[in-house]
């Protein structure tokens, strides 16, 4: 079942149980995958690697928007964009914790043969692709540039 199935299923469901935020959440979503797919001229869905990253790009613009609302005062819009934000992490691989981050990180920098800070471009090049989705890349970034600096890994 392809992301749009499960999204279509889905909005079924909330309009069946009258959950209005929900249903909001999942058009948007479905909103998201039907734009990327005429960009691509229409005639073919798009692959699972386009819709990863359109749901990690919607969860970052739900966060980035949640925060700025909480600096502002603004409660009432903060609680819409995290309950749209938690409907988008259903359908994104489980997020990694800190710890299991930067194994893989370790991992990564063990393998590609990174020794200091002028090699983090390597490093974020792999990092950046095999854990798409998986993690923030702010959080990827900063934990890259920690692991080089330390050598000691």
């Amino acid at each position: 079942m392809t992301l749009k199935q499960r999204i279509d299923a889905d909005i079924k469901q909330a309009m069946l149980a009258k959950d209005k935020g929900r249903l909001q959440a999942l058009r948007s979503i479905k909103s998201l995958i039907m734009l990327a797919e005429t960009e691509k001229g229409g005639t073919e869905g798009i692959g699972q690697d386009t819709e990863m990253k359109l749901l990690t790009k919607a969860a970052k613009q739900r966060r980035e928007s949640a925060e700025l609302y909480a600096k502002q005062g603004r409660t009432d819009l903060e609680q819409i964009e995290l309950a749209e934000l938690s409907v988008i992490e259903e359908y994104l691989p489980k997020q990694l914790d800190e710890g299991d981050l930067r194994t893989r990180l370790v991992e990564i920098i063990q393998r590609v043969g990174a020794t200091g800070p002028s090699d983090m471009g390597k490093v974020m090049g792999v990092a950046t692709k095999e854990l798409a989705g998986q993690a923030d890349g702010r959080a990827i970034s900063q934990t890259v540039g920690d692991l080089l600096s330390n050598t000691d890994f």
